[in-house]
This record gives structure tokens, C-alpha cells and sequence, in this order.
């Protein structure tokens, strides 16, 4: 008797499909820490053989925390402002004084929420400040000083470990505008392209594209989080498979993804 039919699989075309690997076994990342040497290490033991194509999209967090961006609640002394904030609003006054001190901007401060503009030129909530997952909260990370230097100093350790020099996106969970829910963009990036301008191409119907520019490294952000999440302690997440751009000497790196002031319709 013939057995059961082998249902007969569609091949899939090149470029149409991508993998997501998130690196399990990276431990508690603290400062100091060489996070090539942890990431190369977790790639080993999971028996991945890093790629010049491959993408790694690595969360702020942990970069922060080798990098020394860390601050300990206990040494920040709330300014008036910090206090009179927390006070109507429920919050921790020293945590409110790292967002005020790393602002150079508050665009909105009001309903117990802090909106600014970083010194990088992220709008974010609370100025990247963030107390989850780290010191039992008692301890907060800042964003790193150069988001775009840090992925390219990482890029070039793992070029050194492991032969291979895959492109690097940093991640970091931002809020939208007028949309619930938080996504994770890329907040620096190195080896890779962070825009996708495609103005003056045709479309499908053979109509030349006019004002479609696409954010391709907060795509790749986001998608990797879907195998990393934000609880799993998974921060690194290899994508393969993604024909990106690689970055030229005119690079910007996720600076490029920063709209000018003086294109922003609500300033």
C-alpha cells in the first residue's frame, strides 16, 4: 500500500525569506564587559558560523551596560523641577532628574509622562531612561554617548574574533505617535544602509516612485525582537538571509533616520 503523499513544497525564491536566530546563553552583561567576546562567544555554542552578510541586531541595553552607561539611583539628587514632577505625579524623583539631565529638549511633560529630544536627536520617551531589567530597579541605564560608534566599534571586535564582519544594528523600544503599543528602531548601525531611498524607481506598475523612502533598519529592529522579546533575555538576534545595502563612505549611520528639525510638521 502507498503511503501517505508527500505534500510537495513551493520553492521559495532567493531574497524571499529570512531567518531570525536569537543567541541564547549571553549572560548578565555588566560594565566592562567585552561584548564581542560574549556575542562570538554565544554564536560558537550554538554552532553559528558568523557571515559578511549577516545582520546582528544587538538591544541598547546591553551595549549600555558594557559601555558604563549605567547610573545608580541612590547618587542622583532631584533637582525642585524633578521633585515637584514625581511628587504629582507618583514618580521616582531621582529617575524623572537623569530624564531632565539627559533632555535637551522636553517636548512634552505632562500625565506623568516625559517626551524629549536626546542629545542624539531620538524623541523618546523619557529620554532613553530606563530602569527595567537592570539593578532591581534601583539602577537605570542611559543611551550610549554615540550609538552609530558603539555599532561600529563592535563590528570591527567581531570582525577581529570571528573573521567575519556582519552588519550591526542597536536597538532600543520607542512609542509612536497616534499608534498604541511600543516597536523596537534602531537607534545606531554600522555596515548597513539605514534608509532604503527608493524615490525615482518605478513601482510595480511601472510608475516612478516619488517620496518612498523606507527605514530598513528599524524594519530589521523590529523583526528581530520578534525572536529576541523583550523578556527572554535573548539580546541578540542574528538575521540572515536579508540582502541589505552595505554602508559607504558617505555613511550616517541611524543619524539618517533622525528627521531634520526643519522638515518636523509638529514641532
Amino acid at each position: 500500500m502507498a503511503g501517505p503523499r508527500r505534500r510537495r513544497m513551493r520553492a521559495v525564491p532567493r531574497h524571499a525569506a529570512i531567518e531570525l536566530i536569537a543567541l541564547d546563553g549571553i549572560p548578565e552583561v555588566t560594565p566592562g564587559d567585552d561584548l564581542a567576546s560574549l556575542i562570538a562567544a554565544a554564536l560558537e555554542r550554538g554552532g553559528i558560523g558568523l557571515r559578511d552578510e549577516d545582520v546582528l541586531v544587538v538591544t541598547q541595553k546591553v551595549v549600555s551596560k558594557a559601555e558604563g552607561r549605567v547610573v545608580a539611583l541612590a547618587s542622583v539628587q532631584p533637582s525642585a523641577e524633578a521633585l515637584e514632577f514625581a511628587t504629582r505625579w507618583g514618580k521616582d524623583p531621582r529617575q524623572v532628574e537623569l530624564v531632565l539631565r539627559e533632555s535637551v529638549e522636553v517636548v512634552r511633560m505632562e500625565s506623568g509622562l516625559i517626551i524629549a529630544r536626546t542629545r542624539h536627536g531620538f524623541v523618546c520617551a523619557n529620554a532613553g531612561v530606563d530602569l527595567s531589567n537592570v539593578g532591581g530597579g534601583e539602577v537605570a541605564t542611559l543611551l550610549p554617548d554615540d550609538p552609530d560608534a558603539s555599532a561600529g566599534a563592535l563590528r570591527e571586535a567581531l570582525g577581529e574574533r570571528s573573521g567575519a564582519r556582519p552588519a550591526i544594528v542597536i536597538s532600543d523600544s520607542f512609542g509612536r505617535p497616534w499608534r498604541n503599543g511600543i516597536v523596537n528602531v534602531a537607534i545606531g548601525t554600522a555596515g548597513i544602509q539605514a534608509l532604503a531611498d527608493l524615490r525615482g524607481r518605478p513601482d510595480a506598475q511601472g510608475r516612478e516612485m516619488r517620496s518612498t523612502v523606507i527605514a530598513l533598519a528599524d524594519e530589521l529592529a523590529s523583526a528581530a525582537d520578534l525572536a529576541g522579546g523583550k523578556v527572554a533575555q535573548r539580546p541578540v538576534v542574528l538575521v540572515r538571509g536579508y540582502a541589505y545595502t552595505p554602508s559607504g563612505t558617505d555613511d550616517r549611520g541611524a543619524q539618517a533616520l533622525v528627521m531634520p528639525r526643519e522638515q518636523d510638521l509638529f514641532p
